[in-house]
């Protein structure tokens, strides 16, 4: 299906504002970061209630802007460059042997947390062979038809994070191909369970554990593009813990929310603290929302 022409627009934007080398985006990130602080606009004020429930020292939340603005331009300029020049930012790999023993073995399933820089990651993935990653759509039209035609590049698919979505996954599965999912995006009520994240219920999804009891043969891979100094990344691959995926759901999701949390700790900046992970409603009962109204 061809782009429009907003796309399109928004595509040289993003080229533009991808420009700035490693050096310029630091010190542009510190700046914007610093000024939200001075502020506290919105974002600042969801990380603060997320440190706060979780109980991670406060004063973590300037660092977490910064990575914050990092991963946002990075993307830009990942979206918008060949995919060679942007893996060339790759100096190191940790645990390279656990993917490729899984994909020889058949179907992986890439578990990606919001730590680091998650479109990095698809690249390096979908140079390896194709990978279908499951998405949240853009509020607007046009910026959702922007993030097809930035991502579905080279052996990527994108499906959007709906009833829909599940056919094209499980199709990539048979045809033994990679799978990208990032497990701590808060699903609806049908398709997600309340867990403990970092000590704070959480409602989590149930797709994992779906997937596994589906397909067996599938290899579950914790993995993430991890940010180093100076602009470069280490891909860090583990193995996601058996019990996630097989079992009881509810020790599944214990089990999901316990790797995630440790693999953010590697770097608890790195991780994404401006999103809203906490909010969600059980089954047939009121709305939880403790960001409510402090972060609107």
């Amino acid at each position: 299906m061809r782009s429009p022409l907003s796309a399109h627009a928004l595509r040289a934007l993003a080229w533009l504002a991808g420009s700035p080398g490693p050096r310029l985006r630091a010190a542009i990130a510190e700046r914007l970061a610093a000024r939200e602080c001075r502020r506290r606009r919105g974002a600042v004020r969801v990380i603060d209630c997320n440190l706060r429930l979780t109980g991670i020292d406060p004063a973590l939340t300037h660092a977490s802007l910064v990575q914050t603005y990092l991963t946002l331009m990075e993307s830009l300029r990942f979206w918008t460059r060949p995919r060679a020049r942007n893996l060339e930012a790759i100096i190191d790999v940790l645990g390279l042997p656990h993917l490729e023993d899984a994909e020889r073995r058949g179907p992986v399933v890439i578990v990606a947390p919001h730590y680091g820089n998650w479109e990095l990651l698809v690249q390096w993935m979908a140079n390896r062979r194709p990978i279908t990653l499951i998405y949240t759509r853009g509020k607007f039209a046009a910026v959702d038809a922007f993030l097809r035609l930035a991502r579905e590049r080279g052996g990527v698919s994108a499906v959007p994070a709906d009833v829909h979505g599940m056919k094209p996954l499980l199709r990539a599965l048979q045809r033994g191909e990679t799978l990208g999912i990032t497990p701590d995006q808060t699903p609806d009520a049908t398709g997600g369970q309340w867990s403990p994240f970092f000590g704070v219920p959480s409602l989590t999804m149930t797709l994992l554990h779906r997937l596994g009891a589906r397909h067996p043969e599938a290899r579950f891979l914790l993995a993430a593009a991890e940010r180093l100094p100076g602009g470069r990344f280490r891909m860090v691959i583990e193995p996601l813990p058996a019990a996630v995926t097989s079992g009881p759901v509810q020790a599944g999701l214990d089990a999901l929310n316990s790797a995630v949390e440790a693999f953010a700790r590697r770097d608890l900046a790195q991780y994404q603290w401006t999103y809203k992970r906490f909010k969600g409603q059980r089954a047939n009962e009121a709305p939880v929302n403790p960001y409510w109204p402090e972060c609107y």
